[in-house]
């Protein structure tokens, strides 16, 4: 299954890397990956990633890393993801009804 990056989350990593790449831009640029590559590995078993509790839409899916929680939902062939952003914040309202 491909992954495919909706613009929000696209800024979403680009601003996780600029905040942790002010202390350590080598760590930055491992964590972002880390954050792709647990994208990549959730493609493999789409369905298996939580349904999120706040979306209340079944489609809208979730798996996490460290404290991050990457936000996706199945399209056709491709794991969509919505948005990236720390556990402690709730899901967007806004980003359930987003496509790109």
């Amino acid at each position: 299954m491909k992954v495919g990056w909706s613009d929000r989350a696209r800024r979403d990593l680009d601003a996780i890397y600029a905040y942790i790449a002010q202390d350590n831009p080598a760590a930055a640029r491992t964590w972002v990956n880390r954050l792709r590559e647990r994208a990549r590995a959730a493609a493999t078993a789409p369905l298996a990633g939580r349904v999120v509790p706040e979306a209340e839409q079944p489609g809208v899916r979730e798996v996490f890393l460290g404290t991050y929680r990457l936000v996706y939902r199945v399209v056709g062939n491709e794991l969509h993801v919505l948005t990236v952003f720390e556990g402690h914040r709730l899901f967007p309202a806004d980003e359930g009804d987003t496509d790109a």
